[in-house]
């Protein structure tokens, strides 16, 4: 094999080896394409998951305000029920009180 037999072979194994990287990186692309359909429903999926989280951080929010709201509101009725309990704890004792001048007045 002569210098221009052999610089022939070396090109055509060079153009073969191109022509079947070429080939490789067209089928990679054409098997890793996204659709323009799927572009759309992911972007339709990440907006209605943006909705959600939204609409999870409303409620969250309600949540707590709620919660604030029924403390508070159990705090006032525990601190009615121990004044409730102090007057009714009173009226007994003033009660027994009149109940015992009662009696010793008709003895």
């Amino acid at each position: 094999m002569n210098r221009t037999e052999f610089i022939i072979a070396t090109a055509i194994v060079l153009f073969v080896a191109f022509c079947m990287g070429w080939f490789a990186n067209w089928l990679v692309h054409r098997f890793i394409r996204v659709s323009g359909s799927d572009v759309g429903e992911l972007e339709r999926m990440a907006q209605e998951l943006h909705e959600a989280e939204e609409t999870r951080d409303q409620a969250i929010t309600y949540l707590q305000q709620r919660e604030a709201e029924l403390t508070n509101q159990l705090s006032q009725t525990e601190a009615e029920l121990s004044a409730t309990m102090d007057g009714l704890r009173e009226a007994r004792h003033e009660a027994e009180e009149l109940r015992n001048a009662l009696e010793k007045s008709r003895a």
